[in-house]
């Protein structure tokens, strides 16, 4: 009898626990979705890149400059952020990549306007990356931001800026690659091989054609 008793206790009890617990979750979902992570660049306001912001080679005769970047709502635990700008509508079977940044400090906010085009105007310990502009002298410097030049006559590309929130201060120790290692080899760690040390990503697009 004392055994019902105990076993009828406990399945009265179960739903409040998991009525506490869904509550707990749902909280959690309301917050995150009226809260998001979400990345944009007052430069690119309308979608598109002003010729300031356009690529100076390779057919192409803008300045060259890195749009200003802002962020905000970064997840709690977030150690560092890595940056990276994609066009995967470039001729290349793989796209091209146009620009790196790893290792910001989680405190920072944003980017201003130019901070990509010298490895001292970016946030410490943080720096450029490799990119398909590596060693052909266009951005400058290797790691510097390099601005869109599609091919003439393509259908506008799509450029995708996205931002990373890692738990780990160091991108290249979390993952076990070197600091030489390209976007590809950074983006594959960024989007699977840290596992749950990524906590969260935001992105936008902006496009570019001539």
């Amino acid at each position: 009898m004392k055994t019902r008793q105990v076993r009828h206790s406990f399945i009265k009890a179960a739903p409040l626990v998991v009525a506490v617990t869904f509550g707990g979750f749902a909280s959690l979902c309301a917050y995150a979705q009226t809260n998001p992570f979400t990345l944009s660049s007052p430069d690119l306001a309308g979608g598109t890149f002003d010729n300031k912001f356009v690529l100076n080679g390779f057919g192409c005769s803008g300045g060259n400059v890195s749009p200003a970047l802002e962020w905000s709502n970064v997840p709690a635990g977030t150690k560092s952020l890595s940056l990276q700008i994609h066009d995967p509508d470039a001729p290349t079977g793989s796209g091209f990549w146009h620009w790196a940044v790893y290792n910001m400090p989680p405190t920072v906010k944003g980017l201003a306007q130019g901070a990509g085009n010298s490895p001292t105007t970016l946030p410490a310990p943080a720096f450029g990356g490799a990119t398909d502009f590596l060693d052909t002298g266009a951005t400058g410097v290797n790691g510097n931001y390099g601005g869109p030049c599609p091919p003439a006559g393509d259908k506008p590309h799509r450029y995708i800026f996205t931002l990373y929130a890692i738990a780990a201060d160091d991108l290249q120790k979390a993952g076990e690659i070197p600091r030489t290692g390209t976007a590809g080899l950074n983006s594959f760690v960024l989007n699977k091989g840290l596992g749950a040390s990524l906590l969260g990503k935001a992105s936008f697009t902006a496009t570019y054609g001539r």
